[in-house]
């Protein structure tokens, strides 16, 4: 049986990733997505033997990322996927990069859905894109995709749509009809859909994670996924991340994909990468428990030190999206708690000019960070 991975407080302030030093030392992040937790005890041992074997040349042929990843995509979602359309590359911003690169101009337009994961926003004028923002619609129980809208952008010209499935920050796994109606649009105005399914292994045991390339013939005839072991697996640091494709249409938009996509991959991100898609699904589902575990925390802390704030449970991942209007903290609440609470969240407006009232916590994290992040709320509470 898998150990618990949850690493103790002491260590983490030990770790020098830009989590642990981005804020001063007596600031709690709570604001990147990575996970306090100890890696797996199989890539732990993979990397210490390269390292002491001084494997660290080139990247060279890595047959193990296909294998892996085929592996884990037939096991846990059923996608049966052909190892010759699985691409490495560097990681999972630097693929949508040079995805939208290679198939738009400058001044083309990319459809996404705030309030998303802030990288969106930078991704797109990197290449002299136009973002165009079809906003997710708030609902009760999970934000709503509008697809009247979406349509609507896409029937404006349109290059690309980059979509976040599962949705940082909200953990919305869109369903399976959702997917087919966007693949109908997608084919219908000739818009190539990225499918930026990084949080995908993160999915809890009681939903559905559906990928995009899966739902029907139009969505592999307009799609690519990008994806990575390195949300799942708290490997983020190493660099490797693949593309996936299921048609020879799709792979003949990418021809201008630099070969050196691969050559730029981290030679231990890469076999990283193969054995946590291979060999380390126990971990995984360890990790998910204890997200689970921590998810209910949050809600019961809020419920009962803030209830005035309004929380969409996530479907999949560790990051939950906030609603502390009614705490009245200020014109920017974010920035208000670094200086007062000393504790930090990513502010709403990173994800979306109109959502400065809101806030993304990490609970991926021991159960004393969370409750100090929640009372740091609480502080504002009337």
């Amino acid at each position: 049986m898998t150990k618990n991975p949850l690493t103790d407080l002491t260590s983490l302030k030990t770790r020098s990733s830009s989590k642990w030093r981005r804020f001063a030392p007596d600031v709690l992040p709570m604001h990147v997505a990575e996970m306090d937790y100890d890696i797996a005890e199989n890539i732990k041992e993979l990397l210490i033997s390269k390292v002491a074997n001084s494997d660290l040349g080139y990247t060279g042929p890595v047959p193990e990322v296909a294998a892996g990843f085929v592996k884990f995509a037939a096991e846990r979602w059923g996608w049966q996927v052909d190892p010759k359309q699985v691409r490495l590359s560097t990681d999972v911003g630097v693929s949508a990069v040079e995805i939208l690169r290679a198939i738009s101009k400058p001044g083309d337009k990319v459809v996404i859905n705030s309030p998303v994961y802030s990288s969106f926003f930078e991704w797109i004028p990197e290449v002299g894109l136009e973002v165009v923002d079809v906003p997710l619609v708030p609902a009760e129980v999970q934000w709503q995709l509008d697809l009247v809208a979406l349509e609507a952008a896409f029937k404006q010209g349109a290059v690309a749509y980059l979509i976040c499935h599962p949705h940082n920050p909200l953990g919305k796994l869109f369903t399976r009809e959702e997917l087919v109606a966007i693949a109908e649009l997608a084919k219908k105005y000739n818009v190539l859909v990225i499918s930026d399914e990084i949080h995908g292994p993160l999915t809890y045991a009681d939903q559905e994670f559906v990928p995009y390339l899966s739902v029907s013939e139009a969505a592999r005839e307009t799609g690519v996924c990008i994806t990575a072991a390195s949300k799942s697996w708290n490997v983020a640091g190493l660099k490797a991340s693949v593309i996936v494709t299921e048609s020879a249409k799709v792979v003949e938009k990418l021809k201008k994909l630099p070969a050196a996509l691969h050559w730029r991959s981290g030679l231990l991100g890469a076999f990283a990468m193969g054995e946590a898609f291979s060999n380390s699904v126990d971990w995984l589902d360890a990790a998910i428990e204890l997200n689970l575990k921590s998810r209910e925390l949050l809600g019961e802390l809020l419920a009962k030190h803030v209830p005035m704030v309004k929380y969409w449970v996530p479907e999949s991942g560790y990051l939950a999206w906030l609603d502390v209007s009614a705490l009245n903290i200020g014109e920017n609440p974010a920035l208000k708690i670094i200086e007062e609470q000393r504790v930090a969240f990513v502010p709403g407006v990173d994800l979306g000019k109109q959502y400065g009232q809101y806030v993304r916590i990490n609970f991926a994290c021991h159960p004393a960070s969370l409750e100090r992040a929640v009372l740091a709320l609480a502080a504002y509470a009337k």
